[in-house]
């Protein structure tokens, strides 16, 4: 996520009260200041009721000084090299969205060629118009919400991280979704809620980092799946919703789905090569899996074959197709010092060869 760039782009960062209705440019919203469920002083009293309580977790740097208010310089990459039917030689990311804070995060296509995402400091949901920089905060008040997934049947779902929360439904209507594990809070499982990915049955899948893979069922029931995925992060479900990529660390995990949403046939997918960790993930209309590695887009054929890598800028986290015919790529950006003044966020884009799969919003 980013900060103020001189091009024709503004966004909405806002938290509450905000109409709407209204178009804005980012710097008409503050960037909030929510806390996710590990930063609450609140946390502790929750976890002594755990009957096992989870080990701490904090992202590094967290607790830097709140004084670290320096801007940190912009980031950059350099041009692509040609992946066939994925993307030409010579494109580059250009910023279409910039602001301050720990925010746009889990972002997803909206209708009519929008992105909507979340923000974790300002506890809302914006509608982005990449064409005119302009945005809308749609829903308020989602408790830090971080990770947006919207189903085919259309149901819209938040990954709420703030102290006491879950799986959030925004859309058709509001409610929580499933916040609860063996009866316990879900903080009682530890880690922080990262990303989700939610199935045309009704349920929803949620990787915990620190935690490892979950699925609610459609009566928010949540089941633990999976061995040794401590790295769980970006989680997407395929074309088909027979098969679910996850990242653990420098690697791809895929399960297979069954006709309930349980998963079994765990095995290793792919290496990520063009950064460090995996990320938020994408899918084309042929089935390849894009995956964000911090510094890259790193692309997979449907059988895993590493078939290249579009380098990006360093704090490239997530990556999803939107654009009115889904042939842009979309990533966000985080640069700074997490939970500082100096934290700064980006929405970047793409033109690609490859349209992103159109039965889904991601």
């Amino acid at each position: 996520m980013l900060m103020k760039q001189a091009v024709s782009v503004v966004v909405v960062l806002g938290c509450a009260v905000v109409a709407v209705s209204a178009q804005s440019p980012s710097s008409s919203f503050p960037r909030g200041s929510s806390q996710q469920s590990w930063q609450s002083p609140g946390l502790q009293s929750v976890l002594a009721k755990c009957k096992t309580p989870p080990q701490p977790f904090s992202i590094p740097g967290a607790a830097a000084s709140s004084a670290n208010t320096a801007a940190p310089p912009a980031p950059t990459s350099r041009p692509s090299t040609a992946i066939p039917g994925v993307i030409a030689a010579g494109q580059n990311w250009k910023a279409v969205w910039s602001w301050e804070g720990n925010n746009a995060d889990g972002p997803i296509a909206g209708d009519n060629g929008t992105v909507l995402f979340a923000n974790n400091d300002a506890s809302n949901v914006m509608k982005l118009d990449p064409a005119t920089g302009l945005a809308t905060v749609v829903h308020a008040d989602t408790n830090t919400g971080g990770a947006l997934s919207r189903s085919k049947n259309g149901a819209l779902f938040v990954a709420s991280r703030g102290l006491n929360g879950g799986i959030m439904q925004l859309e058709p209507q509001r409610k929580m979704f499933a916040n609860t594990v063996s009866g316990e809070p879900i903080e009682c499982v530890g880690g922080v809620l990262n990303d989700l990915a939610a199935d045309a049955r009704g349920g929803v899948y949620l990787a915990i980092t620190g935690a490892g893979v979950f699925y609610a069922n459609p009566k928010g029931v949540f089941t633990k799946y999976g061995e040794g995925v401590p790295g769980a992060n970006g989680i997407i479900l395929s074309r088909d919703e027979k098969t679910l990529y996850v990242t653990n660390g420098g690697v791809v995990i895929a399960f297979d789905v069954q006709a309930d949403g349980a998963l079994t046939n765990q095995r290793e997918f792919g290496k990520l090569r063009g950064g460090q960790a995996g990320d938020g993930s994408a899918i084309d209309a042929d089935g390849r899996l894009y995956v964000a590695t911090g510094a890259s887009v790193d692309v997979f054929g449907v059988n895993g074959d590493f078939l290249g890598t579009i380098p990006g800028p360093q704090g490239l986290h997530g990556t999803f197709f939107g654009g009115r015919d889904k042939k842009t790529l979309y990533g966000i950006v985080f640069y700074g010092t997490w939970g500082t003044a100096s934290a700064r966020n980006q929405v970047i884009a793409i033109p690609t060869i490859a349209q992103g799969y159109t039965g889904r919003a991601k």
